[in-house]
């Protein structure tokens, strides 16, 4: 498979279908960025959360799908987070293996942020991928966010890792 065509990557809000995606992804090449393996607990408890964001209006988790036979190939989001004092959008992503190095992520990416924007409720949208993601940061550069500086991140809950602090403007809020 080549580089995919714009029209045939769809990001749709995360539903209750698409727990098998955080199943499928817990894997040692997938979760080696983002501190590990997760517990079964801890993928029921992030599935929980991406469910609710919507709904209490504190970001947006999708499913990547892939046309034209529908196949979810990844995650991508926004969610509010406290940084520096100010609220941002936080934004991440995650692409199975085999659908890597394709360009799908950036058209994902591009288009949760389009929608981020539309929302127009934060100045800014980070992301924080592993210093050592090399892929994730090429994708922040493409999308012309601003390197801020390395800083220690803290993902999940009590594991600690150098990341790069990526920025975008967003719109403002009104």
């Amino acid at each position: 498979m080549s580089k995919i065509d714009e029209s045939n990557i769809l990001i749709e809000p995360w539903n209750e279908a698409d727990l098998n995606l955080l199943l499928s992804s817990n894997t040692n090449n997938m979760m080696k960025y983002l501190g590990g393996l997760e517990s079964l607990n801890q993928i029921m408890s992030r599935h929980k959360h991406y469910l609710e964001m919507s709904q209490i209006g504190t970001g947006q988790m999708f499913v990547i799908v892939l046309l034209p036979f529908r196949t979810k190939i990844g995650t991508v989001g926004y969610w509010d987070r406290i940084w520096d004092g100010k609220l941002i959008y936080e934004i991440g992503w995650s692409i199975l293996p085999q659908f890597q190095r394709k360009g799908i992520a950036t058209i994902a990416v591009k288009k949760a942020i389009k929608k981020a924007q539309k929302e127009s409720k934060r100045k800014y949208i980070h992301a924080f991928p592993s210093a050592n993601n090399i892929p994730s940061n090429k994708l922040c550069e493409k999308l012309n966010f601003k390197f801020i500086k390395k800083c220690n991140f803290e993902y999940p809950i009590g594991k600690f890792m150098i990341c790069n602090n990526w920025r975008l403007k967003t719109k403002k809020k009104k």
